[in-house]
């Protein structure tokens, strides 16, 4: 009875291909006629169990193949698909789903694999940004942009560099790591001085001496010895990572060596385990690490972007740095948002109200067009010149994580998570953010079409469509 009613039509077509047999010859072998066959094969009637026996028989057919949960499956996976915001809300009804997985596999599977790489290349269409920004939109990336993916595709975090700085930092007993720093290099019979110059650092090969600046303060002077160190001492591996990542040209190899010797700095000034730990202790406060680390609010929220070791992770961070133009000049996530990688951030994230408070925290709970929920810090992190009349550098940083976590973070103690409206609308960039009612847009989506009536204005010039 089972098998009387056993609708298997595309398995019945695909065999009849594989065969490379016509319907009518088909039919022939399995002792039907052309009509019945061909109904059989649009699933207009059920696979007889005459038909069963003469596909075992003839053609030693495994009948269970008839059965299998491939349909079942593939409905599952499109009712999983057409969940996504990009479909709204008038989806199909279930009995079309299986009639297509039953009928049209081909054409189901194809569906599902066109929505599976438009997922995977969502992050790449803000790349249209650069083209419709940049002059020079036809050239390849930029050495500085080849660079920035490097990091980004290994998540921020590169293991040899990350643990041979926790060696440096296990091996500096109690006198820290700046001191330990200078008895290094001493070792090696260089020196290190400070005097009032407006460069960061300046390393003499001939002479062996280091200049800080002292108009720089006490945690920048600090990275940037623990920099030099690692371009004196860890040469052979920030080389041999870079042999690794093959960056196509010699600009852009050295943009990456100063980034892994700046890795190395922040990774010996915060090692992992101890820092992990300190930062789970005190619920990830910034003030609090930066105060024990001897390190500033910006390079805590860096290093905590990078905790992503295999079996020792920290929490999934995104953290990014703006201008006052809303330009990203830093960015990393390992969650699931993604930033824009050229132009601006979205208008509505707090990051850019950060610099009309400075020295404060701004807390935001956000939500983003695919609904994922987040807690956002922002503060600004202006940067002195050292001496009157010298320019400020001006940037604000965000860091957050998605608010499944919030309870591992101090900052989340009295916001209300429970409730729908406490949660922010923002998005990417404009070009791709897919939210219709935006009053903050500043340009159309590109994937949506517009809709202009010339006797009516809302916020817009335009409605989405």
């Amino acid at each position: 009875m089972a098998i009387q009613k056993l609708y298997a039509g595309a398995k019945l077509r695909e065999t009849r291909q594989r065969l490379a047999l016509t319907q009518k010859d088909f039919a022939a072998k399995l002792g039907v006629s052309l009509p019945y066959l061909n109904q059989m094969e649009n699933n207009n009637r059920p696979v007889s169990t005459t038909v069963v026996l003469a596909l075992a028989q003839e053609f030693g057919f495994d009948v269970t193949e008839l059965s299998t949960g491939d349909a079942e499956r593939m409905v599952s996976d499109m009712r999983e698909a057409l969940a996504d915001p990009l479909f709204g809300d008038d989806l199909p009804p279930l009995a079309d789903l299986r009639l297509t997985a039953s009928n049209a596999p081909a054409l189901a599977r194809a569906f599902l694999e066109l929505h599976s790489a438009y997922r995977q290349t969502h992050e790449r269409l803000a790349s249209l940004d650069e083209a419709l920004g940049r002059e020079d939109a036809r050239s390849q990336s930029s050495p500085w942009d080849e660079v920035r993916d490097f990091f980004h595709y290994c998540d921020n975090y590169i293991d040899a560099v990350d643990r041979a700085a926790e060696r440096f930092a296990e091996s500096d007993g109690q006198s820290g790591a700046q001191a330990h720093a200078i008895e290094r290099l001493s070792a090696m019979g260089l020196s290190v001085i400070e005097e009032d110059t407006p460069k960061l650092r300046h390393y003499d090969r001939k002479t062996g001496v280091l200049t800080l600046s002292s108009r720089a303060a006490p945690e920048t002077r600090r990275f940037q010895l623990l920099l030099q160190l690692a371009l004196l001492t860890q040469d052979k591996l920030l080389e041999a990572t870079l042999d690794f990542a093959r960056f196509q040209t010699e600009t852009a190899r050295a943009i990456a060596k100063i980034g892994l010797a700046n890795y190395f700095a922040g990774a010996a000034l915060m090692p992992y385990g101890r820092f992990l730990a300190a930062a789970q202790e005190v619920r990830h406060d910034l003030e609090v690490l930066a105060n024990r680390f001897g390190a500033s609010i910006e390079q805590v929220c860096h290093r905590l972007s990078t905790l992503q070791r295999p079996g020792a992770k920290g929490i999934p961070f995104f953290f990014v740095r703006v201008d006052q133009a809303g330009t990203i000049t830093k960015r990393h996530s390992a969650t699931r948002l993604q930033f824009a990688r050229f132009g601006g951030a979205c208008p509505l994230w707090n990051v850019h109200r950060a610099f009309e408070t400075p020295g404060r925290f701004l807390r935001q709970l956000a939500e983003t067009p695919d609904g994922v929920r987040y807690i956002s810090l922002a503060r600004d992190v202006s940067k002195s010149g050292g001496s009157f009349g010298a320019p400020v550098r001006r940037f604000a940083i965000a860091l957050g994580c998605e608010v499944k976590h919030a309870g591992d973070l101090v900052y989340a103690d009295d916001l209300d998570l429970r409730h729908a409206r406490a949660f922010e609308p923002i998005g990417i960039s404009c070009r791709i953010c897919e939210r219709a009612d935006c009053h903050q847009r500043s340009v159309p989506p590109l994937e949506r079409r517009l809709q202009v009536t010339l006797d009516e204005r809302g916020v817009l010039p335009y409605e989405v469509g």
